[in-house]
């Protein structure tokens, strides 16, 4: 199967493109967004990286020849960041099919390693509904090594020349979870921290006392008028007032019960997680 008929992508405007894999069909499949600046370009996750994401950029138009080279050509082409807002397998998988990447410091050394226990390796047969090529399956699937190239931090800024964007460390349902501010536009990439679903904070690396301090500031941003579109890791895009919904949701249940429930349930897939991953790692 080509690369081309892999992937599917729509534009919303002003250089910004949503990206996602035809043939994973789960609830864990991530958005990918590509936004497009006037000296560099902006990969937001990459999915699980099972066919080639670059080509695809390429193939549709989407970025030139060169995309993914680290350096803009003397066409002026420009060059492109593949950042992750963290590393858990649907996000990260394809990252190492470029050579300029992004991630928060906390989680540089899983992705470095590919511990597929840190970036929760999970993945089944059943969600894949295609093959990515001849006698593949989900068992022998890995979050492959990724040396990052940048190591973000809570205030940085990324450039793309015509527009900016800040890291806000946002931690909780990992512990190198950002989300990425653009504060002229009032947009706000959220990866896994908001979504309009159900919000997971029982894995190893989630901690629901951060989870609720992010969002408190969230709610700060909604309350100070600086975030207007939500586009998130998962499902579909939303605004302020549903932003702020969700936050202070999450924020009201999140008492002793809840603790001792997300206790439980992140010690099951812990041990799920050892398990899946040490019988990958023999074979």
């Amino acid at each position: 199967m080509a690369a081309l008929d892999w992937y599917a992508h729509k534009s919303l405007g002003d250089g910004l493109y949503w990206i996602q894999e035809r043939y994973y069909e789960s609830s864990n499949r991530a958005n990918i967004w590509l936004q497009r600046g006037s000296h560099q370009d902006l990969l937001i996750d990459a999915g699980l990286g099972l066919r080639s994401l670059p080509e695809y950029l390429r193939a549709s138009g989407l970025l030139g020849d060169d995309a993914g080279q680290g350096s803009a050509s003397p066409r002026g082409r420009r060059p492109l960041l593949a950042l992750a807002t963290h590393v858990h397998f649907d996000h990260s998988g394809g990252l190492h099919q470029f050579p300029q990447v992004a991630v928060h410091r906390a989680e540089a050394q899983a992705l470095a390693q590919g511990d597929n226990y840190e970036t929760v390796t999970w993945l089944s047969d059943r969600e894949v509904v295609r093959e990515p090529s001849p006698g593949w399956s989900a068992r022998q699937y890995r979050v492959q090594p990724v040396q990052p190239t940048h190591l973000l931090q809570e205030g940085d800024m990324i450039n793309l020349g015509d527009r900016q964007l800040m890291v806000l460390h946002m931690p909780g349902h990992s512990r190198g979870s950002i989300c990425l501010h653009d504060r002229d536009r009032k947009m706000l990439f959220s990866g896994d921290t908001v979504y309009d679903g159900e919000l997971i904070d029982w894995l190893p690396y989630s901690q629901i006392n951060e989870y609720v301090e992010s969002f408190e500031r969230l709610k700060e941003l909604v309350d100070k008028k600086l975030v207007e579109k939500v586009l998130p890791g998962h499902f579909s895009t939303f605004g302020a007032e549903r932003l702020h919904r969700l936050a202070s949701n999450y924020i009201a249940k999140a008492g002793v019960c809840h603790k001792m429930s997300a206790y439980a349930t992140r010690s099951i897939s812990s041990l799920v997680l050892h398990l899946t991953n040490s019988r990958t790692t023999v074979s």
